[in-house]
């Protein structure tokens, strides 16, 4: 019988503690990508064999992502927005689902140390599975949903592992909730996995090319003397990565992609004079800077710097900040979403000398 319209014997937050304790103690995490920053691709993938679904709630990476899952090498412009720090997706179908939580609470059940709240916590989780036990907006389930095995999955928790919060990162810790295949999660779900979170994902997975800005002259400066900067045309190309869920009845996917925008120069001297004045150089037809050539010594360049003083015989410390433009598109999208502009910095050594003038 389905208890929906009383309150259950023992709380929902302590159903929710108990099984954050036990079954989730260990979510699912969000995959290892097998990225090398040029293709790559996870394998992780649902299958079926006709009586039962085995899936994996596992984001799938590819494109331009970074090796094993971690975070990538591109900051977000907009110190208020990050990727999500967990959400919930398919987890297993119903027979596997049985199989496992149905081990699980036997295994709590015999284990002398789980006593009181947590120990009747458990009774009532078994009763929400197997003897249609619910309350209000949360369904329960007739031995465990087996007679719609293949029609629907469990869903679950998941992890985001380069989520340094551990509040946020294990916050979505409800109990496994059921979605028929081709029906969206039951609303009270705001963080079930979306297209939306799946470009948040890739974005934070993105591996973008080094911003090595080449200089004229190289490394060693002078005094008073512009600095050629301007980055190769290699650099301009655009960066796609990919994150994707596909199980049976359940398929979305997110592309990112980042496009250069700008190079902003910081000479690591109080003094020097950027060019332009703001430090900030455009794309203009496809490429960013000049190349310094003979002849252009008393020529100001389109980006660059003059120091004002000699380093001393230090280095100072030159940085390049390269800004991408972000966008997605997904499953459901009918066109290019924005997203924040993306970052990507380098720090090159410079000396300079005490040289007024220098035929080049």
């Amino acid at each position: 019988m389905n208890a929906a319209s009383r309150t259950p014997l023992i709380s929902t937050v302590a159903l929710t503690l108990t099984l954050g304790t036990f079954f989730l103690s260990a979510p699912a995490h969000a995959g290892d990508g097998t990225g090398d920053g040029t293709g790559a691709n996870t394998e992780q993938e649902g299958g079926g064999d006709g009586k039962s679904i085995y899936a994996a709630a596992s984001v799938q990476y590819s494109g331009a992502v970074t090796k094993s899952g971690g975070a990538g090498n591109v900051a977000s412009a907009d110190v208020n927005w990050t990727p999500p720090p967990c959400w919930y997706a398919p987890y297993m179908g119903a027979e596997d689902f049985k199989k496992k939580m149905s081990g699980d609470i036997d295994k709590w059940q015999n284990d002398p140390d789980i006593t009181g709240t947590a120990g009747s916590a458990i009774g009532e989780m078994q009763r929400h599975y197997e003897d249609d036990y619910g309350w209000t907006d949360t369904p329960g389930y007739k031995d465990y949903n087996v007679d719609k095995d293949g029609e629907g999955m469990f869903w679950a928790g998941v992890e985001n592992p380069n989520e340094p919060d551990y509040l946020k990162r294990t916050a979505c810790s409800d109990l496994p909730f059921w979605v028929d295949n081709g029906e969206a999660p039951p609303p009270q779900y705001e963080q079930a996995i979306t297209p939306e979170m799946l470009a948040a994902l890739a974005y934070q997975h993105m591996e973008l090319p080094g911003t090595k800005v080449t200089l004229a002259p190289e490394a060693i400066t002078k005094v008073n003397l512009p600095t050629w900067a301007w980055l190769d045309e290699a650099v301009f190309d655009e960066v796609q990565a990919t994150a994707a869920i596909n199980v049976p009845g359940f398929n979305i996917q997110a592309t990112t992609t980042a496009k250069p925008k700008s190079l902003t120069l910081s000479p690591g001297a109080a003094d020097a004079t950027t060019i332009p004045a703001d430090g900030g150089c455009p794309i203009v037809d496809g490429k960013i800077g000049e190349p310094y050539a003979k002849g252009k010594a008393g020529e100001t360049p389109p980006c660059g710097i003059i120091y004002r003083r000699s380093s001393g015989g230090e280095t100072l410390p030159l940085k390049a900040a390269l800004t991408w433009e972000i966008s997605w598109t997904g499953t459901g999208q009918a066109g290019a979403v924005g997203m924040p502009d993306g970052t990507i910095e380098a720090t090159q050594n410079i000396t300079v000398e005490e040289i007024q003038s220098v035929n080049r």
